[in-house]
């Protein structure tokens, strides 16, 4: 079974943000996640976290000056955890129909597009594991939102691909197939392409 993270509290058709069960332990930036709307299962990329006072506007403040550990501070302040949480947004990259009993089915028909309706609140979210990963990016249509999307795109690109090359028996391979395509997508943006691919490679 797929390890529930956490647990939708915005949701657009084009992003859904979620808080965590636990404080400061966010799925990683790039990563595959996966929420539901009835039928139809929402697949989303990580694009931030972030963790912040549960009370708007007011900020945390430094505890830590007679502590020798950090963890020190969550102990001898354990009510901490209760005035802290950690959140994170996920841009959808596409959908899954012909579910049946909340499972990823032989039969289910992946969409590397948006569904016709955001997530529910207080939908839960789980963190995709391999061999759904490997599944849903055997096509990279998914690569054509990320590459429209604005502010770190390059980067939340690379750690995608990164992320989802981990999954496949031949990573290389993979890395190889989805340079091709970004190249056809970026035609005209070496420069960032370019980038891109070093990122990639690490």
């Amino acid at each position: 079974m797929p390890t529930k993270i956490g647990e939708v509290i915005e949701a657009s058709t084009t992003e859904f943000t979620a808080q965590c069960y636990e404080l400061h332990r966010p799925p990683p930036f790039g990563s595959l996640v996966k929420t539901r709307e009835g039928e139809v299962e929402i697949y989303g990329v990580v694009c931030s976290a972030e963790t912040t006072s549960i009370e708007p506007g007011r900020r945390p403040i430094a505890r830590g000056g007679e502590e020798a550990e950090e963890e020190d501070i969550y102990r001898s302040s354990p009510q901490l955890a209760k005035l802290l949480r950690t959140d994170f947004s996920a841009l959808v990259v596409g959908h899954g129909e012909g579910l049946g009993g909340g499972e990823n089915e032989k039969g289910e028909k992946i969409n590397h597009y948006l569904p016709p309706r955001p997530a529910r609140i207080h939908s839960f979210v789980y963190l995709c594991e391999p061999e759904e990963v490997e599944k849903f990016s055997r096509s990279f249509d998914f690569l054509s939102i990320l590459v429209g999307t604005g502010g770190q795109a390059d980067e939340l690109i690379a750690a995608t691909l990164r992320h989802t090359a981990a999954a496949h028996r031949d990573p290389r391979d993979f890395l190889v197939m989805a340079g091709k395509e970004l190249a056809l997508l970026l035609s005209g943006e070496t420069n960032r392409l370019n980038t891109i691919l070093r990122r990639i490679r690490g």
